[in-house]
C-alpha cells in the first residue's frame, strides 16, 4: 500500500549553547514517516532521541533543516503557531502521566478540547468515549490519586486520543510501570496503531521497542540504524476498542 508521508525531516540539526559550550544534539538527521507506521526511537542517554522527539512533537524548533508535517512546513513557526499544530495534529503520552491532580479522569481527558473550542457537553461526550476505549468508563470520576499507575497511563492515552490526532507520540510510556502493566499498555498502543493512527514511541528499553514495526536507533546525534522489525505479530481490533482486558 502506498501510504502518504506525514513526517518528512531533512538535514535537521539542533545546537544548544550553554555559556561557552556548544552542544550539537542533532547532526543533519533526515527521515520520513508514513501514515499508520508504528515507529520506535531508541538510543542511549545523549544520543539525541529526546531532542528529536521534541522537534517531531513541535515542542521545539530545529536550528537548521526543514520539517514538513502533514504538508505543513513547521520548521520556522513561532511558539503560538507550533502550539496550534500540536493541539490539532499530535497526541502526547508521557512517562510521568502529566495529569492534573485536582481534576477527575474525565476532566483531564477533556482538557485539550477546551483549547480546541468544543462546548462543555461536547467535551464531556468525547472524553467519555475516549475513556471507554481504554477501559476506564467506571473510573471517569476518579482523581489521579485514586487510580493505579496503569490506570493513570490509560487516562493519559485517552487524553492523547481525544482530539483525533493523526500522530500519537509517547515518551517512555511504560517507564513508571511494572512488567505486567507495561504489557497491557503496549497492547493498547498496538490497537491504536491498528485503528489507523501513526504511533511513535521513544524508549531505551529493547523489549518495548520490539512492539514497533520500525526501529530507528540514534547515537551521538545521528541516525545509526533505521530498520523494519521483522519479529512483529499483529493483533487486529476491528471495533477500534483500544482496551485489552
Amino acid at each position: 500500500m502506498n501510504r502518504k508521508t506525514i513526517i518528512s525531516i531533512r538535514d535537521i540539526s539542533k545546537v544548544y549553547r550553554m555559556g561557552q559550550e556548544v552542544i550539537r544534539a542533532l547532526k543533519s538527521v533526515s527521515l520520513d514517516i508514513r501514515q499508520n507506521e508504528y515507529v520506535a526511537l531508541m538510543g542511549p542517554s545523549g544520543s539525541g532521541k529526546s531532542t528529536l522527539m521534541n522537534i517531531l512533537g513541535c515542542l521545539d524548533s530545529p536550528s537548521s533543516g526543514t520539517y514538513v508535517l502533514n504538508d505543513i512546513d513547521v520548521s520556522k513557526m513561532d511558539d503560538g503557531d507550533l502550539a496550534e499544530v500540536r493541539n490539532k495534529q499530535i497526541g502526547f503520552v508521557f512517562q510521568t502521566f502529566n495529569l492534573l491532580p485536582r481534576l477527575s479522569a474525565l476532566d483531564n481527558v477533556a482538557l485539550p478540547l477546551v483549547y480546541a473550542g468544543f462546548s462543555k457537553s461536547q467535551r464531556r461526550e468525547k472524553a467519555a468515549e475516549a475513556l471507554s476505549k481504554v477501559g476506564l468508563m467506571d473510573r471517569m470520576h476518579h482523581r489521579p490519586n485514586e487510580l493505579s499507575g496503569g490506570q493513570r497511563q490509560r487516562v493519559a492515552i485517552a487524553r492523547a486520543l481525544v482530539n483525533d490526532p493523526s500522530i500519537i507520540l509517547a515518551d517512555e510510556p511504560t517507564g513508571n510501570l511494572d512488567t505486567k502493566t507495561s504489557i497491557e499498555i503496549m497492547s493498547i498502543f498496538e490497537n491504536i496503531h491498528n485503528a489507523g493512527n501513526t504511533v511513535i514511541i521513544v524508549t531505551h528499553e529493547p523489549d518495548i521497542a520490539e512492539h514497533a514495526h520500525r526501529i530507528i536507533r540514534l547515537r551521538d546525534g545521528f541516525v545509526e540504524v533505521d530498520e523494519l522489525n521483522k519479529n512483529i505479530i499483529k493483533v487486529s481490533d476491528p471495533n477500534h476498542n483500544y482496551n485489552i482486558k
